[in-house]
């Protein structure tokens, strides 16, 4: 039976994480990972070598320098979006800070003092804390690949707490929709960050995550307080955020 174009496409999205983060990466590993045939892999990296999105080398494929430069030009965009939205933290502010790894990359450009920092995210070990941010860790499953803190110990530590702010990465946001988170296993921790915060909530969002709907909703569109984007986002999706009351905030 023909495989479904989502399901096709869904193969595609995860050897293309695999190959950005892995660099080369081999057809039989591939095959493995996403359990499907060498030959239906081979096919895969076909088509994204023509859409200028990888190379392929004898029985792998390495990061292409089209997708390369596309890469270096969105992680740019996020970092700026990080940089400006840690300008938003204040001295002795707690703040949630999701999975996302713009999130994340908050840390090293906060430079209020006393400043909590309550997430789920286990990549934080490894970040840089210039300000010395006290770092609360929800525990729970690990999960290795993303190094996200989820399950029921990590919900149960999250319901007792509360923060001042939310910082949330996303996998799509739409006007339509909403916040759309693409891990299960994350979507409730997602939720319960935007109700255990006592004030302002930000949705950090490069041009790219707008319009998208992947994933389950964390957070309805008329709940959407506050999104930070950059200079690329559509000017369409911007005005029809703002026509149901979100802020959006665009970094030059």
């Amino acid at each position: 039976m023909k495989a479904s174009r989502s399901i096709v496409n869904s193969r595609r999205e995860k050897i293309l994480e695999t190959v950005r983060s892995e660099g080369d990466v081999t057809v039989t590993a591939l095959a493995e990972q996403l359990q499907v045939s060498p030959l239906t892999i081979r096919r895969d990296l076909q088509y994204l070598e023509e859409h200028k999105l990888l190379e392929r080398f004898y029985g792998g494929a390495r990061t292409g320098e089209a997708e390369e430069s596309r890469k270096n030009s969105r992680e740019l965009r996020k970092e700026k979006i990080a940089r400006y939205a840690a300008s938003l933290v204040e001295d002795r502010d707690s703040i949630f800070i999701n999975t996302s790894s713009t999130a994340l990359a908050m840390v090293k450009y906060i430079t209020s003092r006393r400043v909590t920092i309550i997430t789920n995210n286990g990549n934080i070990i490894n970040e840089e804390n210039p300000s010395q941010a006290t770092i609360i860790l929800l525990g729970g499953e690990l999960r290795y690949m993303k190094g996200a803190m989820v399950g029921d110990f990590t919900r149960n530590n999250l319901a007792q707490v509360t923060a001042k702010k939310s910082f949330m990465g996303c996998s799509g946001i739409s006007p339509e929709v909403g916040m759309t988170t693409e891990m299960v296993s994350e979507v409730t921790l997602n939720q319960l960050m935007f109700q255990r915060v006592t004030g302002s909530s930000y949705i950090l969002a490069d041009s790219s995550k707008l319009g998208e709907k992947i994933g389950s909703v964390s957070c309805p569109p008329e709940k959407i307080e506050n999104i930070i984007t950059d200079a690329d986002a559509p000017a369409d999706m911007v005005r029809r955020f703002r026509e149901i009351g979100t802020w959006v905030y665009q970094v030059d």
